[in-house]
């Protein structure tokens, strides 16, 4: 039997929570087409009759302009060294760009772990010889021969095929989760997640890399869970933005993110939300932390 930890990589929006949700058949992980979508480090299990591979899912890699920028890159980096294999995940529908060299240069290089190089969004370009010269331009950022796999997140598309390359690479061993978990993540991590999901989706501009959320109540009961949140945000306008026009923004994402809790824990959900200004929030450390964004071992 295979068992071991797979940590996924690569840059902003090129899919690897996508992927992630694709391969467990359910979501476990937000998605959006906004930049630091993924905050943290999430772990996803796939367990089958050949093993059990340890998904570690992480923050889009790219140069940090604060605190939390330095703690998203932190959550990527510490992902590699304890990973048995490295899926690093490009855009397949472009041409290798200076993320994607900065991500080889400074993470991958070097290291003693197998590398998986999957190209994404290939259900975006139909034109062959383009796919060829995209693969080519990948293929030269490594000296050694790394085994390409072609895929489409978003459709499934070639989704055994690079199951079966990864199991290849994984060693023996017993399984370290029961065959019923597909995640470590608690509820209170999952609500604050799914609220902040709701937020990326309705808001633009600096709003969606503005918010955290911060679960500070979750009773469960057996009829019905209370959920009480705050929503911090850095400047009176951008807390304007999200109350909306009578509280209408406010309501609309509450609704949504109840709206789905609802049908992960298959009960009523009473989901009470607040919004709070917390200025400059990103760039302290002792709100980070308080957050939530502070560093844990693999």
């Amino acid at each position: 039997m295979k068992c071991g930890f797979v940590a996924i990589l690569g840059r902003p929006n090129v899919g690897k929570s996508t992927l992630l949700n694709q391969i467990l058949g359910q979501k476990i992980v937000i998605t959006t087409d906004k930049a630091q979508t993924t905050r943290k480090r999430i772990k996803g299990i796939l367990t089958d009759e050949q093993g059990q591979i340890i998904f570690v899912d992480t923050p889009g890699v790219h140069r940090p302009l604060n605190k939390l920028g330095e703690f998203l890159l932190d959550e990527a980096k510490i992902a590699v060294p304890d990973a048995d294999l490295v899926l690093f995940l490009v855009d397949g529908s472009e041409s290798a760009g200076k993320g994607d060299k900065w991500i080889v240069e400074n993470i991958l290089k070097g290291i003693n772990i197998p590398i998986i190089l999957v190209m994404n969004k290939l259900d975006k370009i139909k034109n062959l010889q383009k796919v060829e010269e995209n693969m080519m331009s990948y293929k030269t950022l490594f000296d050694e021969n790394v085994p390409i796999v072609r895929i489409s997140a978003k459709t499934g598309r070639n989704k055994d095929t690079l199951l079966n390359n990864i199991l290849k690479k994984l060693p023996e061993g017993e399984k370290l989760y029961p065959d019923d978990i597909v995640t470590e993540e608690s509820m209170r991590s999952v609500a604050e997640e799914i609220i902040r999901e709701k937020i990326l989706i309705n808001t633009q501009d600096e709003i969606p890399h503005s918010v955290a959320i911060k679960v500070e109540k979750y009773q469960e009961n057996e009829d019905i869970d209370r959920i009480y949140a705050n929503i911090y945000c850095e400047t009176k306008s951008q807390k304007g933005i999200l109350i909306g026009k009578g509280g209408g923004l406010l309501k609309k994402v509450g609704t949504q993110a109840r709206e789905e809790l609802e049908k992960i824990v298959e009960k009523k959900v009473f989901l009470g939300l607040e919004v709070k200004v917390e200025k400059d929030w990103r760039k302290k450390d002792k709100i980070l932390k308080d957050f939530g964004y502070v560093l844990q071992d693999s």
